[in-house]
């Protein structure tokens, strides 16, 4: 009860101070994840034109060669000085001999052809026999090798063309051989068997070679004194410009120039997080108040926030190229769908705003992200259906590809200068993000069951009539369920109205009164012809029963795990109303005897919410619809009035967020709703003979 209270009262002076305390610790983990370095505020592209007013070196800085200058040079280094680097073992000979000794030993081998085999042996192996594959992938780029003699540190130089591999060191013991042998006799003796790779490619110290070669590449072009113009406006970015825009950039992202500007970079991150925080905090506390009143709000919604900062610095440090497959959308999505659409706007909005800070091309960066999340906050108000979300990601990634082209003219200034190939392969990331904004409908459940929250889909689930829980309503409570469908459409329309959550309202008003059925002969609606009330003749004892179907429905509501807005709408569907009927009952048979009227309230509390605000009313009305005796307009009208104003008399909607205007749209509703239900038949003429 102590919760319930806590929504009825507002927000508490502990619960502002553990909000700030935890909006201040996330604030604190942004700043020290924010990237320490200043951020270069131009963007520019090669070949492009410099639209800024003329830009001058704010310090002293070295200017390096662009990257593909770099690589070409290192490249062409490499392929002019590097040598593959080999290993040569002598253990493959000592192997070979042994192999051709035990033959000699058998008789397989005579003795002159075993002393010129050896020979050839000892030549051969002190060349080396390469692996077929190696020597086909180096003997087209490499003359020559680099083979590790007995000093560790040493290395000989070999032409490649004279080493063996094991097909060409045979080849050269069969022609090689002197006329005195038979050379068909020599190749019975199984010479290839004998010739294994003993010269082995050390992959390790040529890859620190090619290194060292390319370390010595010098990568700067001069440098660049403060105050010197780097370029004027509209002057064309050549390669030259385009190599001090490019330094500049560097030395200012790597902290270099003036000592102080790290400190002061950390003071402006400070102050926009502050900031950005500190707006997002006064929202909640001024009209949210009710989001605020359960920590476990508070902290989802901080870990967005800070998951997503998070992630950008983490991508823009790794890989900035790739900032765009970020799905920022996923959190107006999944805000909206536990909160209300002004709250996700607000929240994705601080949240870009931040991010803004963090990425290299912060303007362009924050105009699609806004209007991204502007555009699904507009197309996925609710989701009821999986195709919802496919449909809003297709439309989300269509309107990413308009964006991103529509910066890229601005940027480029021409038609002509927008390279077709170079455009699709940078909407990589932009398909990424949309592939990652699929997975919203899992993190959803997972949210879900983490933050005990409850979604439009688990609704549209709970609301399903074949719900078993349903069902045995259904069975057990047959006029009880069918006046919680009447309840639930008039509910439903009502909430529809006045912009209140329509799916939230429906899916209440069917497990309302599951209570009753613990005892369903007791009410009326259950009965045929029989009221077991007459018999009790005890009008607390049937108070109680009709009462108690409240904490009857919360017990089964909580032994069927019902998320606790449901569980709401069971306690306060009666609010601390009274079972009027058996009080006046009680009043009526002891007219000079006080009659405790606590006996015959309700627990309540009373609703808290327009949603179950509007469920009392339907309830209430509903139910005493039935006992009119004719449904005319003028009956149905009085009727819905009388009701709705008895309920505001006692004080039914004190703690619910409604407004007249709200009230007498509902009373507007129900009543055009009743006139369809309650619509008097056309008779039928008898046909005449």
């Amino acid at each position: 009860m102590r919760s319930i209270k806590d929504k009825i009262d507002g927000v508490t002076r502990n619960q502002r101070f553990v909000v700030a305390a935890l909006f201040l610790l996330v604030g604190v983990i942004i700043i020290s994840i924010f990237p320490t370095a200043a951020k270069f505020e131009y963007k520019f592209e090669k070949d492009g034109i410099w639209q800024k007013d003329a830009l001058t070196a704010p310090f002293p800085f070295t200017v390096y060669k662009l990257d593909s200058e770099i690589k070409d040079e290192s490249d062409s280094l490499v392929k002019r000085m590097f040598q593959p680097y080999f290993t040569i073992s002598d253990s493959e000979r000592e192997k070979a001999i042994s192999k051709l000794n035990q033959k000699t030993k058998s008789g397989d081998v005579a003795d002159a052809y075993t002393k010129y085999i050896k020979s050839q042996f000892f030549n051969i192996y002190q060349k080396g026999i390469m692996d077929a594959d190696d020597f086909d992938r180096f003997k087209d780029s490499f003359k020559t090798i680099r083979i590790k003699g007995d000093d560790a540190n040493a290395f000989v130089e070999m032409p490649l063309n004279s080493v063996y591999t094991p097909k060409t060191a045979y080849e050269h013991i069969l022609n090689k051989a002197p006329s005195s042998l038979d050379k068909e006799i020599l190749s019975r003796y199984d010479i290839d068997r004998m010739l294994f790779v003993n010269l082995i490619y050390d992959e390790k110290i040529s890859e620190l070679a090619r290194q060292d070669i390319i370390k010595s590449v010098i990568t700067t072009i001069g440098a660049v004194k403060e105050g010197e113009k780097i370029v004027d406006k509209g002057d064309k970015i050549t390669d030259k410009v385009y190599s001090k825009l490019t330094s500049l950039e560097r030395a200012i992202e790597n902290g270099e120039g003036d000592s102080s500007n790290r400190y002061l970079v950390k003071i402006g991150q400070v102050i926009i997080v502050s900031i950005c925080l500190l707006t997002f905090y006064f929202y909640l506390t001024l009209f949210r108040t009710r989001f605020i009143q359960e920590r476990r709000n508070v902290v989802f919604m901080l870990l967005m926030i800070l998951s997503l900062c998070g992630l950008t610095s983490f991508v823009v440090r790794y890989s900035p190229d790739w900032v765009h497959a970020i799905p920022y959308a996923i959190l107006p999505i999944v805000i909206a769908t536990f909160f209300d659409t002004r709250t996700a706007l607000f929240m994705h909005n601080t949240t870009v705003l931040i991010c803004s800070f963090i990425v290299h091309e912060g303007v362009e960066f924050l105009l699609m992200q806004v209007v991204i999340g502007m555009l699904t906050i507009c197309i996925l108000k609710d989701m009821y259906e999986r195709s919802q979300l496919v449909k809003t990601v297709i439309i989300i990634f269509a309107a990413y590809i308009f964006l991103y082209f529509g910066s890229t003219l601005i940027y480029t200034s021409k038609w002509v200068r927008i390279d077709a190939v170079e455009f699709v392969q940078e909407l990589g990331p932009f398909v990424m993000n949309a592939l990652l904004l699929l997975f919203a409908y899992p993190l959803i459940y997972i949210i879900e069951k983490t933050f005990n929250y409850v979604s439009d889909v688990t609704l549209v689930e709970l609301a399903n009539t074949n719900n078993p829980l349903l069902l045995q309503f259904s069975e057990v409570a047959p006029g009880s369920f069918q006046h919680s469908m009447q309840v639930a459409n008039l509910a439903d329309a009502a909430a529809r109205e006045i912009g209140a959550k329509p799916m939230l309202v429906r899916t209440g008003a069917l497990y309302h009164d599951i209570g009753k059925m613990e005892n369903p002969v007791f009410f009326t609606e259950n009965q045929s012809g029989v009221n077991p009330h007459d018999a009790l003749n005890d009008e607390e004892t049937s108070a109680r029963i009709i009462i108690d179907h409240v904490a009857n429905g919360l017990r089964i509501a909580k032994a069927n795990g019902l998320p606790e807005k449901i569980q709401d709408f069971i306690r306060t569907h009666h609010g601390t109303s009274q079972a009027k009927y058996f009080y006046i009952k009680a009043c009526n048979k002891n007219p000079d005897t006080p009659v405790d009227i606590s006996k015959f309230t309700y627990p309540g509390p009373r609703p808290f919410s327009r949603e179950m605000a509007i469920l009392m009313m339907c309830d209430a009305v509903e139910a005493a619809s039935r006992s009119l005796k004719e449904y005319t307009d003028e009956s149905i009208t009085n009727l819905v009035s009388k009701i709705i104003d008895s309920q505001i008399a006692d004080g039914a909607f004190k703690d619910a967020p409604l407004t007249f205007k709200n009230i007498e749209q509902i009373k507007a509703k129900l009543i055009e709703k009743l006139k369809t239900i309650y619509h008097t038949r056309v008779s039928y003429p008898e046909l005449k003979k």
